[in-house]
């Protein structure tokens, strides 16, 4: 038997588009509507300006992330690298 694919939001397109678009889409949109914490004042307000804007309803700050999530990566350096 096939196994269920996790559709989501993107059942929508049906059969269009490709199952790999698809699946990125609706990962895509799974982290977009996912509750978004502001790293200043840890509350839930966070709202996207724009691609890679974000700001933060609560305590009105204003700064950037990834296009679709507001979390960025932080960079590991290695000891005695500078």
């Amino acid at each position: 038997m096939a196994k269920k694919s996790g559709a989501g939001s993107t059942k929508r397109f049906g059969a269009r588009y490709g199952r790999t678009i698809r699946n990125k889409l609706g990962k895509i949109e799974a982290d977009k509507r996912s509750g978004t914490k502001c790293p200043y004042c840890h509350a839930e307000g966070v709202r996207r300006k724009a691609s890679g804007i974000w700001h933060c309803t609560k305590c009105n700050a204003t700064f950037t992330g990834k296009a679709y999530v507001p979390e960025t990566t932080k960079l590991k350096l290695e000891e005695g690298a500078e």
